[in-house]
């Protein structure tokens, strides 16, 4: 490594090492003020809005979205904007969060003697508990810091990077003090991974109609194949007049018995399906009917009804394109 290399990697240890220990200095300054905040976040009545100006107004947002996605509703309200007409989204039992260093912002303090109006408690971040905004404040988290990692000492590294981290353990001990669980969080999250294991069922992702090829027990293989391009499957279900399953017959079935018999085609179907298959219900979460079919070593498999009549069938691709995986 050269020496210019070196000086890079030491920079950014030292900021690493400035952060780190800010974020450990706080350790000793949560105290009642921080269970006074909790108290009043968790019987709120209304919702949290969360605010501040530049880079303070970043993690006032991140806040906020994290609140939003673990079990407390919140806003993210510009200070600025506030003052033209937006504090409209304020209510009495609203909790306004306000995070500001100097606690002396000009557009933080032209705020607050009209949140004091509407009757809005305060919580403050803040680095100066003599400030303005303290001192309208119902609780103040201190969050000042020794240096900023900046090495000119202005731009805000250290001090939002501690603000954040305590806005996070305020964000997580609410939510473990509400008992939001997995299925919770999945539910606000409908589009992440973990939204798709804990609530995409197999209804969501099988194939089904035209995409769905049903066939009866006397067909011939040949037909079965048509119905099976057709559909664009890797499969067909055999059922009964009453849709009840009788038998599959994938691609797999298709090559072994080809390799036995030339004149496949022109033989009945049930004389060569695989009997009694797998069959998953449709109301099953899609993470367990790839856990079955990863077990059975199988591809594909019939989805049935609570009356076990078929209506869908499931394709281990269909589950991977769903992003489940285990």
């Amino acid at each position: 490594m050269s020496n210019k290399d070196k000086k890079i990697i030491d920079w950014a240890k030292e900021v690493l090492k400035i952060e780190v220990e800010a974020i450990l200095g706080i350790l000793e300054r949560l105290n009642k003020e921080f269970i006074k905040a909790i108290e009043i976040l968790k019987s709120c009545k209304g919702k949290v809005v969360a605010t501040g100006m530049g880079k303070a107004g970043i993690i006032a947002q991140k806040f906020s979205a994290t609140l939003s996605s673990t079990g407390t509703t919140s806003i993210w309200l510009h200070p600025a904007e506030a003052v033209h007409g937006d504090l409209g989204r304020v209510l009495k039992e609203d909790i306004v969060v306000i995070f500001s260093y100097s606690g002396e912002t000009e557009e933080i303090k032209g705020l607050l003697p009209f949140l004091k109006k509407i009757g809005s408690k305060i919580i403050s971040f803040t680095g100066n508990k003599n400030s303005c905004l303290a001192q309208y404040s119902d609780v103040t988290l201190d969050v000042k810091v020794e240096r900023e990692a900046c090495p000119l000492g202005l731009a805000p590294t250290t001090s939002t990077t501690v603000m954040l981290a305590l806005a996070d353990s305020v964000a997580v001990v609410l939510q473990r003090l509400k008992g939001f669980k997995e299925k919770d969080f999945a539910f606000f999250h409908p589009k992440g991974s973990l939204g798709r294991k804990l609530l995409l069922r197999v209804e969501d992702c099988m194939r089904k109609g035209r995409e769905n090829p049903l066939v009866r027990e006397d067909t011939p293989v040949s037909k079965v194949l048509v119905a099976i391009t057709q559909a664009r499957a890797g499969a067909a279900v055999v059922i009964d007049k009453n849709k009840k399953v009788l038998g599959i017959f994938t691609d797999g079935d298709l090559r072994r018995h080809l390799e036995e018999d030339p004149n496949l085609p022109k033989r009945k179907i049930h004389e060569v399906m695989t009997k009694t298959p797998v069959v998953v219900s449709k109301d099953i979460l899609a993470t367990e009917a790839m856990r079955i079919m990863e077990e059975k070593k199988i591809d594909e498999v019939p989805v049935v009804d609570k009356k076990g009549r078929v209506v869908g069938l499931l394709d281990v691709q269909d589950l991977l394109r769903a992003g489940i995986v285990l």
